[in-house]
């Protein structure tokens, strides 16, 4: 019941992404790309902490990081190529991990045990920065997850919803006809938006520790809400 209750929460908000076909039932990737939308907003969260409270550094927008260490090799006082290399290292670390876990296993099946591993390092993340521990080891932590959640989510492939990047979005919302992808592009960019105003109000008016909270707390949502979506993937309506 429990489970039923909350596909039934989850699946009217996938339908506004991926409609359903003429037959009704689940769009073509269930209940997806709404834990993808949540996902986005644990994205804009953490870079508030780690761009307003880590060294001015990203752990998500690995764009933004090659541009940093850019500026830093450069000169920048302000930036840190140790932060920005460490968080580049620690990243393709993450990725290359879950790349070699995922293979020959169903991504979807993959999905909530690699959140649910993000969650852990957040929330070592956060254990971090509630005893006082130095910034260095936090971004690591944070980069990591992040690049667990970028490897899973390429090889979901559900298109619009990278999760993390929105410069192609962007492009596309300017550069294409307007249709159903519109609405997930636009859902895409102002969740992330909305994501990195959340961790910044926190981040700035309270602490990186509330922050990092917000993001443990909607990853092991997110993890419980992907494993119900995969255990249901047996039936014939199953997300």
């Amino acid at each position: 019941m429990r489970a039923a209750a909350r596909r039934g929460f989850l699946r009217p908000l996938a339908a506004l992404l991926f409609p359903p076909g003429p037959e009704g039932g689940s769009g073509p990737h269930g209940v997806l790309p709404t834990l993808l939308v949540a996902l986005t907003f644990v994205s804009g969260v953490v870079d508030a902490v780690s761009f307003l409270g880590l060294d001015h550094v990203f752990v998500a927008n690995m764009t933004g990081n090659v541009v940093f260490l850019g500026f830093a090799l450069a000169g920048d006082r302000e930036l840190s190529a140790t932060a920005s290399l460490l968080a580049l290292a620690a990243f393709l670390a993450g990725a290359t991990a879950a790349g070699r876990l995922r293979r020959g296993r169903e991504p979807v099946r993959m999905f909530a045990p690699l959140v649910a591993v993000q969650a852990v390092l957040v929330a070592g993340a956060l254990a971090l920065t509630a005893g006082g521990g130095g910034p260095l080891p936090v971004v690591g932590l944070l980069a990591l997850g992040m690049g667990l959640q970028n490897a899973v989510v390429l090889r979901l492939a559900v298109p619009d919803l990278t999760t993390t990047v929105v410069t192609r979005t962007l492009t596309g919302l300017a550069a294409e006809p307007w249709d159903r992808t519109a609405v997930r592009r636009l859902v895409s960019v102002a969740v992330l938006f909305c994501g990195a105003l959340a961790g910044g109000l926190l981040t700035l008016h309270h602490g990186s520790r509330w922050a990092l909270a917000l993001a443990v707390a909607l990853l092991l949502w997110i993890a419980v809400a992907g494993a119900v979506t995969a255990s249901g993937r047996a039936g014939p309506d199953a997300p």
